[in-house]
């Protein structure tokens, strides 16, 4: 099953706080009222008035027509102060939209040309959020979890003070849990076909690299019957030994200590 989060909406009172309204001009006034594709059909206009116009349309959930008046503002006024922080809206508003490859594009521009502003930590934050929305359930590529992962980890990395970083650490015991999912997945395929080497390798992967994760007491138990298959019985039980160990009252445990007694007893 694909990861089970919510978005954080607190991200629109503080994308609204980042940047504030830059004047008092009205989507009605910029499209005389019309909607649909209308919204579209850009004039030229006074960089208040449209920047006015996106973050009503931000207000009103329109998240894809906001994006797209943010974006039109950078277009037309690529000079003013309204083109910076039009950029960072554009990323927030996609993101909203769930078009997480343009608001990761748009950050990433945003960076490009800015990468010493004080937002800078807010956008390396919503690049890693579009990639933590992109994990897919176990049985898929891992591609998006491991971006989603380095993207974490630089926001930790470049600013480890933030409020962003307390967040992003959160969501990295999660995503690592994830990635320990796949390999106790692919694990068990190499079992069920009783390719016992091949097994071993991805539990102990889960065992060196996520030991933290709430798949290590079944990994250890794995090891346990996939050492014992081998004949590898010093091997099992030592796995069944640290199972024991750390994790004494799980049903995990208990199976891997039926296992030893039922097949390597010690002498």
């Amino acid at each position: 099953m694909p990861l089970k989060h919510s978005r954080p909406l607190a991200l629109l009172a503080l994308a609204a706080a980042i940047v504030p309204l830059a004047g008092c001009g009205t989507a009605g006034s910029i499209f005389g009222g019309g909607k649909g594709a209308a919204d579209t059909q850009y004039v030229a206009r006074d960089v208040n008035t449209l920047y006015a116009a996106a973050k009503q349309r931000l207000d009103r959930g329109q998240y894809e027509q906001a994006a797209t008046l943010f974006d039109e503002v950078e277009r037309q006024h690529p000079y003013s102060i309204w083109a910076r922080r039009a950029q960072l809206m554009s990323a927030f508003s996609w993101y909203a939209h769930e078009d997480h490859q343009k608001s990761i594009d748009s950050a990433r521009r945003f960076l490009a040309i800015h990468p010493g502003n004080k937002d800078a930590p807010y956008a390396y934050y919503l690049i890693a959020l579009n990639n933590y929305e992109q994990i897919s359930d176990v049985q898929r590529d891992q591609t998006s979890t491991k971006a989603a992962l380095d993207s974490l980890n630089d926001v930790i990395r470049r600013y480890p003070s933030s409020r962003y970083a307390a967040d992003a650490r959160l969501k990295i015991d999660l995503v690592r849990d994830h990635l320990a999912g796949k390999e106790m997945e692919i694990g068990r395929f190499y079992q069920r076909r009783s390719q016992w080497l091949a097994a071993v390798t991805r539990f102990r992967t889960v065992i060196d690299e996520y030991q933290t994760s709430t798949h290590t007491p079944e990994a250890l138990m794995r090891l346990t019957e996939s050492y014992l298959a081998l004949g590898v019985t010093e091997e099992a039980r030592k796995s069944a030994a640290v199972l024991g160990r750390n994790y004494p009252d799980s049903k995990w445990y208990q199976r891997a200590y039926a296992l030893v007694q039922r097949h390597a007893p010690a002498a």
